[in-house]
């Protein structure tokens, strides 16, 4: 029996126990998954998506960006420990400040186009690549 495919789809997008299926990419493995949903779970978190849009700017230090979000320093804090135990944030020491950026493209890209994705449902523009 063939697997349903969905609307538009045809045989080499079909994903099936991890295996290519047809002329297919692989599934990504375990730790590319895992990776992928605590990077999301961060994101999910209003507070620190705000973080991380503030950083793919630049650096900023936790004072700034609890300044920026209109949230505590320490909760900020908390947040910006999470996110760089999460990967997506770098830390560096600049005197007595810690400064705070995105870490890497892939960051920047991912927190550009959630947000996108999301202004796409709100105001109903139409989709494009």
């Amino acid at each position: 029996m063939r697997p349903k495919l969905p609307r538009g789809g045809s045989q080499s997008h079909v994903f099936t126990g991890g295996h290519e299926a047809a002329s297919g990419p692989k599934l990504p493995n375990g730790a590319q998954v895992e990776a992928t949903v605590t990077a999301l779970r961060m994101l999910a978190d209003p507070t620190r998506l705000r973080l991380l849009w503030l950083l793919r700017e630049g650096e900023l230090d936790v004072g700034s960006l609890a300044l920026a979000v209109d949230a505590a320093r320490p909760a900020v804090s908390q947040h910006l420990a999470k996110l760089l135990l999460a990967g997506l944030v770098a830390s560096r020491r600049d005197g007595r400040r810690v400064l705070y950026r995105a870490r890497g493209g892939h960051v920047r890209r991912l927190v550009t186009e959630a947000v996108q994705a999301g202004d796409h449902l709100v105001t109903g523009k139409p989709e494009h690549d």
